[in-house]
This record gives C-alpha cells, sequence and structure tokens, in this order.
C-alpha cells in the first residue's frame, strides 16, 4: 500500500507519512466538550424559519462514550445538503465538501446560483470541533472556498486530506493537509484516541484525458467492523474497487444530465457500484436537490429517482437495504 506525502506548511517541511503519536488536534471550532459525541435525532429540528444550532443538539457525552467503548463501531452520518457531510465515526469526525457559508455559484452566479432548501440558517458556528477536513474534488461543489477561508481562519491547524489537484486552492488556508493519489492512506485520530484510516480511489476525471482524477474515499472504522465508501458523481475504476469492499456506499442516485454530458451519474451505475463493493447499506444523495438559477440550472436534466434506484438494486442485491438520509438529522448505522 503507497503511503501518503504529508506536508506541515507550517514548518515548511516534507516527510513521508507514518505512524506516529498524537496528531495536532484543530482548534476549537465553537465551546463544546472535547468527548465524543453522536446526534440525537429527536433533538435536532429542523424549521421553515431556522436550524436549532448542531451544538444545542448534541446528545449526552456518556452515551457517546458508551458507544465508543463497548466494542462496536457506529457511522452517524448527518447529511448538509448538496455534497456536504458531517459523520462521526466512533468518536472520529470528519467534515466532507462543506458549503455552508453563501450559495453555490463557482464566482459565476449569472450562469449558476444554488442556494439548500432545508439547511438555509446553519454557519460554521453551529459545528461541533471537527477532526479533520475531507476534500474529494478540487472544483467549486466540493473545494467551496467561501466556506474554507473562514473556516481557516477559525481552525488554521486543522487536520486536512484532500486531492492533490486542490493544492494550490488548500495550500494558502491550511499549515495541515495530506494530499492522497488513490491506493494511498492516511490515518484521522480523535481526542479520545480513536482512529479510521482514509484511502483514496480514482474518481472522476474533470478536465483534459491526461489530468489527474478527482478523489473517491474508503473509510474504515476504528475497529474495522465497518467500512463507507463516498464519491460524489458516482464515476469509479472497476477495476480498483474490484479488490475492496465496503458495507456503506454513499453515493448519487438520480443522474444529473447536460445536453450530450453527464454530470453526475446514478442509477444502473450505482448498483452497479454497490453491487462491486457488496454493499450493505446504500445511502442515496440528493446532491442536484437545490434551489438553483441561471442559465445551466435551466438545462441540466435529472434522470431517474430514488424509487426506480431501489427497484434496479433489488434486483442485483436483494439484501442491501437503501437508507435515504433526512438533512440535518444524523443517520446511525451499527455493524450489519
Amino acid at each position: 500500500m503507497e503511503m501518503a506525502v504529508h506536508c506541515n506548511y507550517a514548518s515548511l517541511s516534507c516527510k513521508t507519512w507514518r505512524n506516529r503519536g498524537p496528531t495536532l488536534l484543530p482548534a476549537r471550532l465553537c465551546s463544546l466538550p472535547q468527548t465524543p459525541f453522536s446526534f440525537r435525532s429527536d433533538t435536532l429540528k429542523l424549521s421553515t424559519c431556522s436550524w436549532d444550532k448542531v451544538a444545542s443538539a448534541v446528545a449526552s457525552e456518556e452515551s457517546a462514550v458508551g458507544s465508543s467503548s463497548s466494542g462496536t463501531d457506529v457511522f452517524n452520518l448527518t447529511y448538509l445538503e448538496g455534497n456536504s457531510w458531517l459523520w462521526d465515526i466512533s468518536g472520529v469526525r470528519v467534515l466532507v465538501d462543506p458549503i455552508l457559508v453563501g450559495n453555490l455559484d463557482f464566482g459565476i452566479p449569472w450562469l449558476y446560483d444554488a442556494a439548500k432548501k432545508f439547511l438555509k440558517n446553519f454557519q460554521l458556528t453551529d459545528l461541533p470541533q471537527v477532526d479533520c477536513l475531507l476534500i474529494t474534488q478540487s472544483l467549486d461543489d466540493h473545494c467551496h472556498l467561501k466556506t474554507l477561508k473562514p473556516l481557516s481562519e477559525m481552525s488554521p491547524n486543522l487536520r486536512v486530506i484532500a486531492t492533490p489537484n486542490a493544492k494550490p486552492l488548500l495550500d494558502p488556508l491550511f499549515r495541515n493537509v495530506t494530499y492522497l493519489e488513490p491506493g494511498q492512506e492516511s490515518e484521522v485520530e480523535a481526542e479520545n484516541g480513536s482512529k479510521v484510516r482514509i484511502r483514496a480511489t480514482a474518481g472522476p476525471v474533470l478536465g483534459p484525458p491526461w489530468q489527474r482524477p478527482e478523489n473517491g474515499y474508503l473509510v474504515i472504522s476504528p475497529r474495522g467492523q465497518l467500512t463507507l465508501y463516498y464519491e460524489p458523481h458516482c464515476v469509479y475504476n472497476e477495476d480498483f474497487l474490484e479488490k475492496e469492499h465496503a458495507d456503506i456506499v454513499i453515493t448519487p442516485v438520480i443522474k444529473q444530465l447536460l445536453p450530450n454530458f453527464t454530470l453526475v451519474s446514478g442509477q444502473e451505475d450505482a448498483v452497479r457500484l454497490a453491487k462491486l463493493l457488496h454493499a450493505k447499506f446504500i445511502v442515496p444523495m440528493k446532491s442536484g436537490d437545490l434551489d438553483s438559477k441561471g442559465f445551466l440550472a435551466s438545462i441540466i436534466e435529472g434522470e431517474g429517482t430514488i424509487e426506480s434506484f431501489k427497484e434496479l438494486l433489488s434486483k442485483e442485491l436483494p439484501d442491501a437495504k437503501t437508507l435515504e438520509p433526512t438533512p440535518g438529522e444524523p443517520l446511525q448505522i451499527p455493524p450489519p
């Protein structure tokens, strides 16, 4: 297994990533207890006017510590709309492709301008302390500079794992970044001592054919009881993944199409992905379900539904379960 190159820009040094002692912990994003936590769906409330802060929805620490120390790995997956997630993996908290400040417009709002439908009032200060920022792609819908600039000011030492394609964007912002090529992996440690391994896989090529692919990721829980796979375009290298397995697959299932071009795949490709990885749980994303406007938004068409995906999946992988996330509410997945 290749190892990643870890660059610590505070000391202007580069070194091969090795197992090491306690990692540099991020600055606190808000005033919360430092012990592991989990969300409780009955305390996380959505309303048409506002969303109660995630901090106020944190369940008792004793419950979270118990689940972490009981010998069972648990994934708590909180969907933040678009491509954004907050994962709690037995106390290791990973923030994924966050868009939490302003709209998604790629710097050209006349062409495309999108806002979230449900979590409209969620802010960076609503985040709990996170142990790692995970970036899959270098474009604005994954590496959102309106969000990442203030996040870096709040927590410049936050551990970041990202595609090398995002290096020009992330290097000026964060001091503790690990860039993973497909096949490379790194480890993230939380304050409670739990560790997860994150391994990069090959995602889509967003440019000329010779360009480096963007990343998907395999996330292995502390005891190795659960593995999650995430790639936000449902584009993958079958030769690479046929040697892997994932209990949980997060993927889009509804295609997003431009004339003669597929922006985001899904449907039968998502079924093939789940079958390839022998998935037990599929968590469908609705990355295109945003309040959008602009010329590009007017010509993007969706193809398929979650129900049509379930029908296709039942024929190929009848024992797999489709678990639909509700924005802002944690989806808990224990070992099967």
